[in-house]
């Protein structure tokens, strides 16, 4: 942990200590703990606050009004709303939100994971009309720079080149059959191969899943989580209260197919059981998501998104087993070689009969 890093923490620590903490009583708090610490959120925990220091970047208008989509009514049982923070005594490099402590997924116990409860969430979400204007989901944005890092790293690491290989023109599929070797090397780097699936996977989507262009008309307006995992989810009141959606730094307007993406992608690959998806499927329909028609199949609408999260996944993957010089384990393997499977396929399915 960097010096910056360690005065986050501290920061976040104290403030979260001294809005949980009563004043002029003794202290027994347990030390502040550290729940994340990563570039894009800092996340640090007393009593019962949550303190969050956002990446550097952020936009704050859009953050703002991201944070007042959590406090809005007509979110209340969806989203898990925010405490109202004090302002800084000076401008702060990261913007720093509050909130309540919740539940978490017990990673532990996939059994009791809460894909009806997810799914109900997310249709109730993508039903209600934006309360104010929003700025669009970064669910596309979020990948390309998955996409983006994993090259850095794997250019840092000596494995792969700095831009893309050439590939005949209309030839996606060149890339994953293609020898691994980068030009004028003998032999082939570790991850090269995996890198050149991933990234012909990412050539074969259309431009609006890359973040290059805006939706579709057909695929926009609704209101989108944009970073739906089972982590995204807390119980509050803790620890039995229902559950909510948390951490709302992606969210916007969209395609709400793309929160459906991610649980799409791994049952696809073969990470999530069909009994599992069938259940988070069934409870979307059933509470009148819009994202995918009411019976009948529903991957044309979720094909683009669960491939571009297939995508993202493998990147992240890639960029984290160059920073800590390893292979990808069995299911970051499963995604890469998802990878090489998409790339062969349109940039978007047409609707028709199941298949």
């Amino acid at each position: 942990m960097t010096t910056t890093q360690s005065s986050v923490v501290h920061d976040l620590g104290t403030l979260a200590h001294r809005l949980s903490h009563p004043a002029r009583t003794p202290c027994v708090c347990e030390p502040p703990q550290v729940l994340a610490d990563r570039p894009d959120g800092t996340v640090v925990r007393s009593g019962a606050i949550v303190a969050k220091a956002h990446a550097a970047d952020t936009d704050r208008e859009a953050l703002a009004a991201r944070i007042a989509l959590a406090a809005a009514p007509q979110l209340a049982g969806i989203l898990l709303p925010p405490l109202t923070a004090p302002a800084p005594a000076v401008p702060t490099t990261r913007p720093v939100t509050l909130w309540p402590l919740g539940t978490p997924v017990d990673p532990t116990d996939p059994g009791a994971a809460p894909w009806a409860q997810a799914a109900d969430l997310l249709a109730r979400l993508h039903r209600t009309k934006p309360p104010f204007p929003l700025p669009p989901m970064r669910g596309p944005a979020k990948a390309a720079r998955a996409v983006a890092r994993m090259r850095t790293a794997l250019h840092a690491d000596a494995t792969v080149p700095p831009r893309d290989p050439v590939v005949p023109p209309g030839d996606a599929t060149a890339l994953p059959g293609g020898p691994p070797a980068l030009p004028g090397d003998a032999t082939a780097p570790p991850h090269a191969s995996a890198a050149l699936s991933v990234l012909a996977g990412w050539r074969a989507l259309p431009a609006w899943a890359r973040g290059e262009a805006p939706a579709p008309a057909r695929r926009a307006g609704a209101l989108c989580h944009g970073d739906l995992h089972l982590g995204q989810l807390v119980r509050h009141p803790a620890p039995d209260g229902p559950w909510l959606l948390i951490d709302m730094d992606d969210a916007g307007v969209g395609d709400p197919a793309w929160d459906l993406g991610r649980p799409a992608a791994w049952y696809a690959a073969g990470l999530l059981a069909p009994e599992d998806w069938a259940t988070f499927l069934d409870a979307y329909r059933s509470a009148g998501g819009p994202a995918v028609p009411a019976d009948g199949d529903p991957w044309p609408a979720l094909d683009v998104p669960a491939r571009a999260l297939t995508v993202q996944t493998a990147a992240v993957a890639l960029a984290k087993c160059a920073a800590e010089q390893r292979d990808p384990d069995d299911h970051e393997q499963l995604m890469i070689e998802s990878c090489t499977r998409i790339a062969t396929l349109p940039p978007e399915l047409a609707p028709g009969p199941a298949s």
